[in-house]
């Protein structure tokens, strides 16, 4: 239990009488306040660690050096998508292995946030590649390169993959 829920929980106990017989005299209304004291300490709690949570992202992914990579699937796709690695300037960025309900809800058109991360401003090299199978069982594997361009402020990459295509590359890098 955090520092936050301890210290008003032993002040309400202290405020609370220790004897049996004034336990017994605590009318209905009095616990209701009391409940609902506890219950407006959780909220104010939850929103503080709300506040931490959002001033830790912008601490740790300031807005003029972040990147953010999604992962979208085309709505008819049939291929079974098993695994995304993502690599920025030849260093490894991310890597992700899909399960089932992730598959399923990209199949539906969902969006998956892949990668937010830090990168200065200027050119750089993203390096896709991924693993499935094809509807008719053979194994599918796709690489790409792909040259974007930073600016000050926070960039957002889409990356469509497709298994199917005579000639297409299957996977397309564009901005979001």
């Amino acid at each position: 239990m955090s520092i936050l829920t301890r210290a008003p929980l032993l002040f309400l106990l202290a405020c609370l009488p220790l004897t049996p017989g004034h336990a017994q005299d605590l009318s209905g209304d009095d616990m209701r306040s009391l409940d609902g004291q506890v219950q407006e300490i959780k909220s104010d709690v939850l929103s503080i660690a709300s506040e931490l949570n959002n001033l830790e992202e912008r601490l740790l992914y300031p807005s003029n050096t972040q990147v953010a990579v999604f992962i979208e699937l085309p709505q008819d796709e049939s291929m079974r998508l098993d695994a995304v690695k993502l690599e920025i300037d030849g260093a490894m960025a991310t890597h992700h292995i899909y399960s089932f309900k992730e598959l399923e809800a990209l199949q539906k058109g969902g969006v998956q946030r892949i990668y937010t991360g830090n990168v200065p401003t200027g050119d750089h090299q993203l390096t896709v590649t991924m693993l499935g199978k094809l509807k008719n069982g053979d194994d599918l594997i796709k690489s790409g390169n792909f040259s974007f361009t930073k600016d000050v402020g926070p960039k957002a990459l889409g990356i469509t993959l497709s298994g199917s295509g005579p000639g297409d590359a299957g996977i397309k890098v564009g901005d979001w």
